[in-house]
């Protein structure tokens, strides 16, 4: 009787530390390359559907890979190298490729903590670079942008902080980041100057929502959201400081099917100031959908 009381036993303490261990494990997996790579942004490739005033368009491709640099998995500083680049194929004849925003960038991430989820905080340093590789002029004879061939280019620094933070009663993992980008005046181009923020302001708020399967193997993120605003300070226009014109919106809804590995769909909408180098004087307000890699895991 005793034999079967001990076996009993030892089954309820297995138990309990496997159900603890698997506990442990969602959590002990937010590793810093994890909040690197949500913060780095997203590959995606747009379907030809695009509702708004952005021009119509084969699809856009964000290709955003990252390279690290770091002495060990626990490492608490790393540097991510990305060479960003972000193209547009355009519905018109022979379907032209029109100047490649060109985003190569260099990040350092510090977490202050050995806290890997929750109550973790990160802090974040970026140097950035973006063009569209073109030497023309910036303006045409008509005093028109030059959006096919004009010179653009501008290189800023960004500063920032990222809260990472679990939700049980969720089984979700959030993220808060808030960070200042400045552009360096003598490392822009002169025609910039008074018509592109040189200066902003930008919050992210994401959300991963975990699967419920018990596993200690690491989970994918079956649906996420994420919104984006910007600020845009400094002499922008004849705007003044409280323009809506200075506010850019960007929300993303993501959904990851089980019988895809590396893929899902998603559906995002934006409305500001383009995002995509010399064209950056429209303003767009549109919505479009498309797949998108997703490779994280919790």
């Amino acid at each position: 009787m005793m034999r079967k009381i001990y076996v009993i036993i030892l089954i309820i303490i297995s138990v309990s530390v496997q159900a603890q261990s698997i506990k442990d494990s969602i959590i002990e997996r937010i590793a810093l390359t994890t909040i690197a790579q949500v913060n780095q942004g997203e590959n995606y490739i747009t379907f030809p559907t695009d509702i708004g005033n952005i021009e119509p368009l084969v699809f856009e491709a964000n290709l955003n890979p990252g390279f690290y640099i770091r002495t060990s998995k626990d490492a608490r500083l790393i540097g991510v190298l990305t060479p960003q680049i972000t193209i547009r194929m355009h519905q018109e004849y022979s379907f032209p490729v029109r100047t490649p925003s060109y985003i190569p960038q260099i990040t350092a991430y510090y977490r202050f903590s050995a806290d890997k989820l929750a109550n973790s905080l990160t802090g974040f340093f970026k140097l950035a670079h973006h063009s569209n590789g073109q030497s023309d002029d910036f303006y045409l004879e008509n005093g028109e942008i030059n959006t096919e061939s004009g010179n653009f280019a501008t290189n800023y620094l960004e500063v920032g902080l990222i809260k990472t933070n679990y939700s049980k009663r969720f089984n979700a993992v959030q993220f808060l980041s808030t960070s200042f980008e400045s552009h360096a005046k003598g490392l822009t181009s002169d025609e910039l100057i008074g018509i592109y923020s040189l200066y902003r302001w930008n919050t992210i708020f994401s959300v991963f929502k975990l699967s419920r399967k018990s596993s200690v193997e690491p989970k994918k993120a079956s649906i996420s959201v994420k919104a984006k605003t910007t600020w845009m300070f400094g002499e922008v226009h004849d705007w003044n400081f409280f323009s809506l014109n200075r506010l850019n919106l960007g929300l993303t809804f993501y959904y990851h099917p089980k019988f895809f590995e590396d893929i899902g769909f998603f559906a995002h909408f934006y409305h500001g100031m383009d995002y995509y180098n010399i064209y950056f004087d429209h303003q767009i307000t549109m919505l479009r959908f498309g797949i998108m890699t997703e490779k994280l895991r919790f």
